[in-house]
């Protein structure tokens, strides 16, 4: 089964008046993982799509949901799938793909018949997922953890020493305006991205897992001089804008995975706010 929603653009001075139920439900994405369930929200922002599937007890199908008018999914798209469950296999227009725990797959424009499947039921995939519009084909690739550029940032002294993991950026992954990656916490560390930033020319979707069940994360969104926080477990998503900083400190270390879209693939494109300009 296939569950969507559409989420529209906030203006930031709007958001200035946001209460935390209705911050919760314009940004925060729940329950993105269920059994035997595609859940997916299309963000207005940049039209960039977020989602999840979790097959157990058949394959599930990648379909087109009724806002995109179009007769496949990847009709005029192109996706970053990342599984963070068990074993499990997408099956791309007869061709399957293995993927273990924190490997990734690039699917291109025009990939008609996409079927996500677990290899063992008792053990399933959970297939994380971000899409975004794209105007010509490229290449479909597996990438695994090996195949990542990695980055080491922070410190313990800071409490926020990490590992980035750039799995589907441009100087490794050939796409229209898809950038998605991989950042683990360090046992020790809470903090992400310090220093916080935006980028007007790109807007981001954020996916925490690995995240303890008595635990939570701190989510801080809004623009640099008027901060907001959502509280945020296991498994949940939260789409930040292109004037929102996406900042994070956790009861303990997790593992996020953040997916971009827009104007360019500049992965260092960036406006820095400075720890003490925040507000």
């Amino acid at each position: 089964m296939t569950n969507y929603q559409v989420r529209q653009a906030a203006h930031p001075d709007d958001v200035k008046h946001y209460d935390t139920t209705k911050l919760r439900e314009r940004f925060l994405f729940q329950n993105v993982m269920q059994p035997d369930h595609v859940n997916m929200i299309y963000s207005l922002y940049d039209r960039v799509i977020a989602g999840g599937a979790v097959p157990v007890n058949k394959p599930l199908p990648l379909e087109a949901i009724d806002p995109l008018k179009a007769d496949y999914f990847l009709e005029r798209r192109e996706i970053g799938i990342v599984n963070i469950g068990g074993k499990g296999k997408i099956s791309v227009d007869g061709t399957d793909y293995e993927l273990d725990y924190k490997e990734s797959l690039y699917l291109g424009k025009s990939n008609k018949d996409v079927q996500f499947h677990s290899l063992d039921a008792q053990k399933p995939a959970h297939f994380y997922f971000v899409s975004t519009p794209a105007h010509r084909v490229c290449p479909n690739k597996k990438i695994t953890l090996a195949d990542a550029e990695i980055v080491k940032l922070g410190s313990l002294e800071a409490s926020n020493s990490r590992t980035i993991n750039k799995l589907i950026v441009n100087s490794n992954v050939e796409t229209c305006q898809l950038q998605l990656g991989m950042t683990e916490l360090h046992p020790g560390s809470v903090w992400n991205t310090m220093p916080a930033h935006v980028h007007d020319r790109r807007m981001e979707w954020y996916f925490y897992f690995e995240v303890p069940q008595d635990q939570a994360i701190c989510h801080f969104m809004g623009e640099p001089n008027e901060t907001r926080n959502l509280w945020m477990h296991n498994e949940e998503a939260v789409v930040s804008p292109n004037w929102s900083i996406h900042a994070a400190a956790g009861t303990s270390n997790y593992t996020f995975i953040w997916g971009m879209g827009g104007e360019n693939l500049n992965y260092g494109d960036v406006d820095a706010s400075a720890v003490t300009d925040l507000k």
